[in-house]
């Protein structure tokens, strides 16, 4: 028989990770439950988060979610177009830039488009959005990105002061590959207590 001290301990090693084991399991369900949610509705603009951009074009992650939110826009939920990314290592040009051409050259007008390129995470990326519409009545956003960032981005936004709704795309190369969804549906499970705990991500 152990000692009762040694018990004690063994009994709260124990609950602590029964708790973190449960603990992921609600935000890997959160997850999953936000990857089938589109909750796109009347905004004051619809902002699309960066992914990588090649030689000054969008890879086919960026490109889909830049052609589902070129979509919401045409289809008048929101006059805006936000777009974030910043300028990676080696490149000459950032995401965002990239993104606004991209948008430009299929028929929107400059003028619906703001850019938001110095944020180095995700969470930096939403404060400065929150900050560009300081001057808009209202913070209603549509959040673009793909399934498995929906839930860790409603919770930033709301966090800086953004109302967001959230409208995934199903058209990008992580959706359509069942490994790399649940690659990335499974991180995502792991950032979620990571920003609730830590704030940065």
């Amino acid at each position: 028989m152990l000692p009762r001290r040694e018990t004690n301990w063994w009994r709260l090693g124990w609950l602590l990770g029964a708790f973190a084991v449960g603990a992921w399991l609600a935000s890997l369900v959160g997850v999953i439950v936000w990857e089938h949610r589109d909750t796109a509705h009347t905004a004051s603009a619809i902002v699309v988060l960066g992914a990588a951009q090649y030689g000054g074009k969008p890879s086919p992650v960026l490109r889909a979610r830049l052609d589902h939110a070129i979509d919401l826009w045409r289809r008048r939920f929101a006059p805006t177009l936000i777009f974030t990314g910043g300028t990676g290592q080696r490149d000459t040009t950032s995401e965002a830039a990239v993104a606004q051409r991209y948008a430009i050259a299929r028929g929107v007008p400059a003028r619906a488009i703001l850019i938001e390129n110095s944020g180095r995470s995700t969470t930096e990326s939403l404060e400065n959005v929150a900050a560009l519409m300081q001057a808009e009545p209202t913070r209603q956003v549509i959040l673009v990105s793909d399934p498995f960032h929906m839930f860790r981005l409603s919770i930033i936004a709301r966090r800086v002061g953004l109302l967001p709704s959230t409208s995934p795309t199903l058209t990008s190369p992580i959706s359509k590959s069942w490994r790399q969804s649940w690659k990335y549906t499974l991180a995502e499970s792991i950032k979620v207590p990571v920003t609730f705990l830590l704030d940065r991500s």
